[in-house]
């Protein structure tokens, strides 16, 4: 790329109307991140009308600055109130949680700012650098690559789900159990929709993941209000991007590793960025020399997952303008407004007129630079969140809860669903099963099913031919792997269990002998 495309494309960016489409665009996503349950692809949808009274580039950059700033905003909720913004948050919710807990919500909420803004900036590094070269691979990915990396992000639900598995995969085939509801992929026959309409298209995960987080939390609450068990956290000391750089020094790898991974996931086309939180967080618990410590408010795996959030977000970028195949579901969305707008993405594309891709790469400069003044101001305001009454933020909280379900179809079948997930993920967690492998579930199931099935129709059911390509057979010996080790380990603590459960019982069964014959004498 020569530096006079370079330098075109940055002066049309720095022009007045894509500078305030930008500032606008993040402000607003901000807000919109930050309401449960309204993600970054709603906001996205939203903007659309707007963009009909827009130049090209502008319009763009509207998109492009409210996604990031979502993805991020995403994470205020999650980290405050335990109500993940985002899908993507939903992956170390818990996490952040357990920070603002101990009274460092303030550090939460600046590492999430600060290594989004990283991740995105990584990812529009490598964009603008190598786009189109990690476009043609991505572009050798088929249904047997994505099946296996399907994959991949389930068995992360073993590294996120604490210290009992068992229980996290009961949580995570739930999850794929509802993610089975609707119709059927190759035959078009309703499953498990029990005759109503409303289940023809499947449960959103949007609503389950509100209910879940957001609305059990409430009943918690009302459960354990009358002996004054719940409390709302102290968020201690506000002072934004405070002790960044000792973390950075720290987790030196922990953020070019999630960035590095978040651009990778990104770019297949269809992924998007929410996988590569997931994946980016259990990856980080596998490697690390602490993996005791998450769960518990460690920073590490916060640092890993917000940093693949902005970059995969960044990459998903890639398919959609090099070969015109959106990455994920806003960059379908942009796409459907550069087409509109009479800009073909493609790689005519950057023949004809590589000025503008060149542009709309870097206005993701631009919006992730504006993580950190806005991000600071955020973080500052943070603590008005929880000064505020449980009376008053109770209701607040329902009501986004409400408004978020309902926003998905426009039905309230969706607040049915939201009630529902939430009273279940309620008697979930006071039973001891994790909430997130549910989520995850849920959001790959419909992936794994679709690229098996394909799958098996191309390999005319051999399953060798899962194992037949060179990218696939890499990916299926990584996951074959990854599950031995987890089931050796699993076994070696059982016996371990098992032997000192043995041994206490014969010391248990040696001291009421000697008790037996102590009384005897």
């Amino acid at each position: 790329m020569s530096f006079d495309i370079l330098a075109s494309a940055l002066g049309i960016v720095l022009q007045p109307a894509v500078l305030l489409s930008i500032t606008l665009g993040a402000i607003y996503g901000l807000f919109i991140g930050a309401l449960p349950g309204l993600t970054a692809t709603m906001s996205t949808a939203l903007l659309v009308p707007i963009t009909f009274y827009m130049d090209p580039l502008p319009a763009i950059s509207l998109i492009v600055s409210s996604t990031a700033m979502a993805i991020s905003a995403g994470d205020i909720p999650g980290t405050l109130l335990r109500i993940p913004g985002t899908p993507a948050s939903a992956a170390y919710t818990d996490e952040s949680y357990q920070m603002t807990l101990k009274g460092k919500a303030s550090q939460a909420l600046s590492l999430g700012f600060f290594f989004s803004a990283m991740g995105g900036l990584i990812g529009a590094t490598v964009l603008l650098l190598i786009g189109p070269m990690l476009a043609r691979i991505s572009l050798n990915f088929s249904s047997f690559e994505f099946f296996w990396l399907a994959v991949l992000g389930l068995l992360t639900c073993a590294l996120v789900s604490g210290s009992n598995i068992t229980r996290g995969f009961v949580s995570l085939m739930f999850g794929l159990l509802i993610a089975t509801v609707g119709l059927d992929v190759t035959t078009g026959a309703p499953r498990f929709t029990f005759g109503q309409i409303e289940l023809m298209g499947g449960v959103s995960f949007i609503p389950v993941m509100i209910g879940m987080f957001a609305f059990s939390e409430i009943l918690r609450g009302f459960t354990t209000s009358k002996t004054g068990a719940q409390k709302m956290p102290e968020l201690g000391r506000i002072v934004p991007f405070k002790g960044i750089g000792q973390l950075l020094r720290k987790y030196p790898f922990s953020a070019l590793r999630g960035a590095a991974l978040g651009t990778s996931v990104g770019a297949l086309p269809g992924v998007g960025g929410d996988l590569a939180a997931w994946i980016a967080y259990g990856m980080s618990r596998r490697f690390s020399k602490t993996p005791e410590k998450f769960g518990t408010g460690h920073p590490e795996g916060l640092i890993e997952a917000t940093s693949s959030n902005n970059a995969g977000l960044s990459s998903a970028w890639i398919p959609a303008l090099v070969f015109g195949i959106p990455g994920d579901a806003v960059t379908a969305i942009a796409v459907g407004v550069l087409f509109m707008k009479g800009v073909a993405p493609g790689p005519r594309l950057f023949v004809e007129n590589p000025t503008m891709p060149t542009a709309i790469i870097m206005t993701f400069f631009v919006a992730n630079l504006l993580l950190f003044p806005l991000g600071y101001v955020a973080i500052k305001v943070a603590r008005h969140v929880l000064s505020i009454p449980r009376s008053v933020i109770v209701p607040i909280i329902l009501i986004c809860c409400f408004l978020g379900s309902y926003a998905v179809n426009n039905t309230l079948f969706g607040v049915w669903i939201m009630l529902i997930a939430g009273i279940v993920g309620y008697l979930m967690e006071r039973n001891g099963f994790p909430i997130a492998p549910v989520i995850l579930g849920l959001v790959l199931g419909p992936v794994l099913e679709r690229n098996f099935i394909m799958s098996m129709q191309i390999a005319n059911g051999d399953l060798m031919g899962f194992f037949e390509r060179p990218i696939a057979c890499g990916l299926g010996i990584l996951i074959c792997g990854i599950f031995s080790l987890a089931v050796l380990n699993g076994a070696r603590r059982w016996m371990t269990g098992e032997t000192a459960k043995r041994r206490q019982k014969l010391l248990t069964e040696a001291e009421q002998v000697a008790r037996t014959q102590n009384g005897d004498a």
